[in-house]
């Protein structure tokens, strides 16, 4: 059964759905002087409540500590084609602290929502929305102010799910980005060498794979010995800890012919030795450039001065990729993944901080130490954010 009322202008579906034996369903919130009360239930019958927590990004700095604040702010309301969702996962990125510096659009001044991407389940819904969605439903989305523990998305831009698991969150932006990516700038041919900087991160552990699986040489650079055990279990051909040996030497040694491809998400002195190590017609697929993030200026110099010597000597090539500019092929991306990943065909690893010198990553609290881990370079995998709320479910 569905109902559905106005509330100041905007028609909210009430629905109520049969899981299992239980009937559940999400009442109206009533009316008083024209603002909301607590009297809309999740799909589990726990009141939500009428606010939440939401770290929100109150002045523009790179120092993401700085920048974002930890606040207590309304639970938003769905419109008509809007999905209410509570946060189970939510995701850690290294351009994070871009978007707190107000890098990606200057024109958007404090204060804002921190966080790109998050998983978790509908608990209330728009009219038009209930055509495709239900009240328990497991969904995903990739989207400014994820970092909330309820939030509202458009419906359109949500991906449905078999279930709340943080290894799908791992597909979102950092598998996107691999996938795409590749597909769209590497042109990837069966033995071409291929070079993933920061390879056993969020997004460098996509690219080793689907590179293995386009039957290239992968090369991984990481940081320690832990992490190029796990590059040689997801196929990386040649694991390179850069805290143990020379790369540049190395590469030089063991691949006198240069590197296809790149991807690279390091810049700095990184971005200068691939560009040096590009083979005869290489492409340098460029993602990001972690190392000057926390500048002022949100760059590491890079010694551009001989670039155009360098790329015409070789016919080579050096192209950026930015997630939002491919949007129109999300949508396939995602859905091959998924079932890659439920094939068990791809590895999406996680890491929620079980490592770290204060646990696991748990509230919107722990994003700041997620942050911080990130940056000393100590995740295996994309690093997740559980977040807690009473009454909640395993799906």
């Amino acid at each position: 059964m569905s109902t559905s009322f106005l509330v100041s202008g905007r028609r909210i579906f009430l629905a109520a759905a049969l899981f299992g034996s239980h009937l559940v369903s999400v009442p109206r919130r009533s009316i008083i002087d024209m603002s909301y009360s607590t009297h809309f239930m999740d799909f589990k019958g726990s009141a939500i409540p009428s606010s939440m927590k939401k770290l929100l990004v109150t002045k523009l700095s790179p120092n993401f500590r700085d920048a974002v604040s930890l606040q207590t702010v309304p639970v938003p309301i769905p419109g008509d084609g809007d999905l209410l969702i509570r946060n189970r996962f939510v995701g850690i990125n290294a351009s994070d602290i871009n978007y707190s510096a107000g890098r990606y659009d200057p024109s958007v001044r404090p204060p804002f929502g921190a966080g790109f991407e998050g998983i978790g389940e509908v608990v209330g819904l728009g009219l038009s929305a209930s055509a495709h969605y239900a009240v328990g439903q497991a969904v995903a989305y990739f989207g400014d102010g994820a970092f909330a523990e309820y939030v509202v998305v458009p419906a359109k831009k949500t991906v449905p799910l078999p279930s709340v698991q943080p290894e799908f969150l791992t597909l979102l932006v950092s598998g996107a980005t691999a996938y795409i990516s590749l597909n769209n700038l590497g042109h990837l041919s069966e033995g071409e060498k291929v070079l993933v900087t920061a390879a056993a991160g969020g997004t460098g552990q996509f690219a080793v794979q689907f590179a293995k699986k386009a039957k290239c040489h992968v090369i991984g650079t990481c940081s320690s010995d832990i992490k190029a055990g796990f590059l040689k279990s997801i196929g990386c051909d040649r694991p390179v800890n850069y805290k143990a040996e020379d790369l540049p030497v190395m590469l030089h040694r063991e691949y006198p012919k240069g590197i296809d491809v790149v991807y690279e998400s390091v810049g700095g002195d990184m971005f200068d030795m691939a560009i040096n190590r590009l083979a005869i017609k290489g492409r340098m697929i460029v993602i990001g450039f972690i190392s000057g993030y926390q500048t002022g200026s949100g760059l590491k110099p890079v010694r551009t001065g001989t670039l155009p010597a360098k790329l015409l000597q070789k016919s080579a090539s050096v192209q950026g990729f930015f997630l939002p500019h491919f949007l129109s092929e999300y949508s396939e991306a995602m859905k091959h993944m998924l079932e890659m990943y439920e094939h068990g065909e791809l590895v999406c690893e996680v890491d929620m901080g079980e490592m770290a010198p204060e646990g696991k990553f748990l509230g919107l609290e722990s994003v700041f130490r997620a942050v911080d881990y990130m940056y000393l370079g100590k995740n295996i995998g994309k690093i997740v954010v559980e977040l807690a709320h009473p009454n909640s479910s395993k799906l």
